[in-house]
């Protein structure tokens, strides 16, 4: 857990340095301005109520330098105020804008898309409400502690030009008794914020679940029992809210007893002192409400500590993901594809099964050849492909390969632009190559006749579009991609036949100098290929050649088009 927080803090102060430090000084001075506001408007009061008592001394009091000391702190505080808030929110934001990214490269290895798949709620989990997170770590801990220690370090030098034992004392006690209350009030509530993150997380899944999967629910009786598990889930986070809020109070009773009792001391070392002509009762009420405001910072601390755990929480999950992942093992910059007895087992199976997903397989695909891979299904085909992409880590032998594109049986498209999904394959592709590709892919046309062309508004999914024409949007951002490796995961799966040929035909048509790889169990597919790989239960039984009679024998017994 030290190692994952010094790393967090470490990003935190990487590249934001100077206007973290700054927001922490402008939290200090805010502090210092408030508690020479209060104290000094105290000693204003005290002094010119005893010097009313006498006309010679009403004459001469200066009740002008104090006046504008007392209005200068005012506009002070109320400036670094203004300038701690602006300051702080600015850096805590620019800091979690940079861990975004990092935390997306480092779901971005190998395996990512499977687990993404698997667990799609907790993977967004920790993009949003997680990272969310880390701005308590700097908000509600660093800044108010910054502050905390201003203020006793004021307290303490104050009350030691008036008295050392008086100085020490007080701002050790203040000091103690707050890291004290603080460290109880962590710890005392540390479970109920991790029973409560926890809770927050599955209540959002469940809720998910329950409005998503409605009809499938009630057709499968579950509906009321799925609700059930909703109002568990909400008495857990409930219980948890109230340990919380218990825990804060009773640390808020705590910390007003401590200063309380510091108050206490300190009126009473004060009226020692002004009884022995040591100091005046002015001195004496300066002291005694610095004492009293030094007590202000110690507040949001408190809070920072409840929330303490749930930071934790966060800095643990995310912390392994902010390192910047190396590129994956066996990436190869040359055009090759190289599997040297290559195999994949799924999580949790015996490294000797015999049910392998894949199985020693040995392939070498030279730059420009097309290679179609089938098999029945369930032996292999796709995961041979996300091998070649590096979405898999073979578990036994290795894979070399170039960059790639894969293009799915399912067309990935987003609730954004047209313009935004193309770019999604080419960030830096101007209006020009974006309508390239669109007629490339046939879909130039549909898209000139929408009123709004290539800014048209995409719902969730791709919604607006057919299916057929999904799947030429991806056509055309595979298009638009500039790699030589295109791997093709049953391209026309789900289309009508005579949209199915004409994306084969395009397809073929747009990959001139290109290497193929396509895993398909459709004739029209495997025809744009020089080789059939054959696979069969996670081996490869057979690599076939145009020209060959098992080629063509193999090519007929495919899924006519």
């Amino acid at each position: 857990m030290n190692a994952s927080l010094h790393a967090v803090l470490r990003l935190f102060f990487a590249g934001h340095r100077r206007l973290l430090w700054s927001g922490i000084a402008l939290a200090a001075l805010t502090v210092f301005a408030g508690m020479g506001l209060l104290g000094l408007s105290g000693w204003f009061i005290t002094a010119t109520a005893l010097a009313g008592l006498a006309t010679g001394t009403a004459l001469a009091f200066d009740v002008f330098t104090p006046g504008a000391g007392i209005r200068l702190l005012a506009l002070i505080r109320t400036a670094s105020r203004y300038g701690e808030r602006v300051v702080t929110h600015d850096a805590v934001l620019a800091v979690i804008a940079a861990l975004r990214p990092r935390l997306f490269a480092g779901w971005a290895g190998p395996e990512a898309a499977r687990r993404l798949l698997a667990r799609p709620a907790r993977l967004l989990f920790r993009l949003t409400a997680d990272a969310d997170a880390l701005d308590a770590l700097y908000l509600r801990l660093l800044v108010p502690a910054g502050a905390a220690c201003a203020a006793i370090a004021l307290v303490a030098i104050t009350l030691g030009m008036v008295s050392l034992p008086l100085g020490l004392g007080v701002a050790g006690w203040l000091l103690a008794t707050g890291t004290c209350i603080l460290a109880w009030t962590a710890r005392r509530s540390r479970r109920a914020a991790y029973r409560r993150a926890h809770a927050i997380e599955a209540l959002r899944a469940q809720a998910i679940d329950l409005v998503s999967g409605q009809v499938e629910l009630a057709m499968a009786g579950r509906l009321a029992a799925q609700c059930e598990t909703l109002a568990r889930t909400e008495r857990r986070l409930a219980a948890a809210d109230d340990a919380i809020n218990r825990a804060d109070t009773l640390g808020g009773w705590l910390q007003a007893l401590t200063g309380t009792l510091a108050m206490a001391a300190t009126l009473a070392a004060c009226a020692l002192l002004v009884a022995g002509s040591a100091i005046g009762a002015p001195v004496a009420a300066l002291a005694l409400l610095l004492v009293l405001a030094s007590a202000e910072p110690l507040t949001p601390l408190r809070r920072g500590a409840l929330e303490l755990g749930r930071t934790m929480l966060a800095i643990r999950r995310l912390a392994p993901r902010l390192d910047t992942p190396a590129a994956p093992a066996g990436r190869a910059a040359s055009g090759d594809v190289l599997l040297d007895r290559a195999g994949l087992r799924h999580p949790g199976q015996p490294a000797l099964s015999a049910g392998q997903a894949l199985q020693d397989i040995t392939l070498d695909i030279r730059p420009g050849e097309r290679v179609a891979v089938v098999g029945p299904s369930g032996a292999g085909k796709s995961t041979l492909l996300a091998l070649v992409a590096g979405e898999r880590v073979p578990s036994t032998g290795q894979v070399r390969a170039p960059a790639s594109c894969l293009l799915t049986q399912r067309t990935e498209l987003f609730q954004d632009s047209l313009r935004d999904n193309l770019r999604l394959a080419r960030p830096d592709a101007d209006d020009d190559a974006l309508w390239s590709a669109l007629r490339a892919a046939g879909l130039d046309q549909t898209v000139a006749a929408l009123p709004a062309g290539l800014d048209t508004r995409l719902g969730e999914g791709g919604l607006g579009l057919s299916a057929g024409q999904a799947r030429r949007l991806a056509l055309a951002r595979l298009f638009l991609r500039p790699t030589q490796l295109w791997l093709l995961d049953e391209p026309t799966e789900g289309l009508d036949a005579a949209t199915a040929r004409d994306v084969v035909a395009r397809l073929a048509g747009q990959a001139d100098g290109r290497t193929l790889l396509i895993a398909t169990h459709i004739r029209r597919e495997a025809a744009l290929a020089d080789r059939i790989i054959v696979l069969d239960a996670g081996t490869m039984a057979a690599d076939l050649r145009r020209g060959t009679p098992a080629f063509d024998h193999r090519l007929h017994t495919l899924r006519p088009d």
